[in-house]
């Protein structure tokens, strides 16, 4: 059987007190389940697992390179604006397209 994960589940899922997330961890919510595994090794519990399924349903990404004085530009402003560079590319590039409609 495949499960598929989504951001749904898991608010339902942590919305739900009485909902385990984590048989091992016997944790109820995302942040107690990183706090657990902050703290403790799978391998000293690999015996309790078993092989699951699952599907990524990622986004495809292309990349472009950028010279290095205009990256080092584009770092500085993202900076100042409190994005990654990444963010300020795609937002001057979807505000230029636009433009040119």
């Amino acid at each position: 059987m495949r499960e598929i994960w989504t951001e749904k589940n898991v608010s339902v899922m942590s919305e739900n007190k009485k909902t385990q997330l984590s048989g091992i961890s016997q944790a109820q919510t995302l942040e107690e389940i990183g706090e657990f595994w902050d703290t403790h090794s799978l391998e000293d519990y690999w015996d309790k697992t078993h092989e699951v399924e699952f599907e990524v349903r990622a986004k495809q990404r292309r990349r472009v390179t950028v010279e290095p004085q205009i990256y080092k530009e584009l770092e500085t402003e993202a900076r100042i604006r409190g994005v990654v560079p990444e963010t300020l590319v795609n937002l001057w590039l979807a505000e230029k397209l636009q433009a040119s409609k």
